[in-house]
C-alpha cells in the first residue's frame, strides 16, 4: 500500500540550493517511491544560532510503499551521502531531511515523531507544504494553511528555480 509522505529539506552549506536539488533526485530514486511534487526553494534566517549562513528550504511530496522507520533510515543515508555532520543543535548543515507527515499516521517513539513536532512553528516548512498541497491537513485535522497564517515570520524569500547545467 502506498502512503503520501511529505519531506522537509534544508541546507546552509556547500551550495545549499544544489544540495537540495540533488537530494530531490535521490529521494525520487528511493525503492517503492515516486516523487509526486517538489516545492520551490526558500531562503530564510537560521533558527537557533545566528552565526551561520541563511538556510535554503523546500519540501517534496512522495508516494511510497516504505514503512515510516524504513523511510527515515533512507533519509538519514541520503544526509550522510551529503556529508551531514551533527556537531551542534540547530547548527549549520549540508543537508537536513525531516519526515514531516506520513499519511494520516501519528508516530511518537524514540526515533521518530510524526507529524514533525516543530512543523507548526516554521514558516519555511509550512509554506513549501502549502505549495505542494494547499488543502493539506495534519492527522489531527489542523489546516496547514491556518498554521501558516498564525506562524511567526522568519523572513522567508522565494528563490528562483535551480537550473541544471548541461553535461
Amino acid at each position: 500500500m502506498k502512503t503520501d509522505a511529505f519531506i522537509g529539506l534544508g541546507s546552509n552549506l556547500e551550495n545549499p540550493a544544489a544540495q537540495l536539488a540533488r537530494a530531490v533526485a535521490e529521494l525520487a530514486a528511493l525503492p517503492g517511491t515516486v516523487l509526486v511534487a517538489q516545492s520551490p526553494f526558500y531562503a530564510s534566517r537560521p533558527v537557533g544560532p545566528q552565526d551561520q549562513p541563511d538556510f535554503v528550504n523546500g519540501a517534496v511530496w512522495l508516494s511510497t510503499t516504505l514503512p515510516p522507520h524504513s523511510l527515515l533510515d533512507h533519509l538519514q543515508r541520503v544526509e550522510q551521502l551529503h556529508g551531514r555532520e551533527r556537531l551542534r543543535h540547530w547548527g549549520p548543515r549540508t543537508l537536513d531531511l525531516d519526515l514531516l507527515i506520513f499519511g494520516t499516521q501519528t508516530i511518537n517513539d524514540e526515533r521518530l515523531t510524526v507529524p514533525h513536532p516543530e512543523l507548526s512553528n516554521r514558516d519555511f516548512v509550512l509554506q513549501p507544504l502549502l505549495d505542494l498541497s494547499p488543502d493539506l491537513t495534519l492527522p489531527d485535522g489542523a489546516s496547514v494553511a491556518e498554521l501558516r497564517r498564525r506562524c511567526q515570520d522568519n523572513h522567508l524569500r522565494k528563490l528562483p528555480p535551480v537550473t541544471r547545467k548541461p553535461g
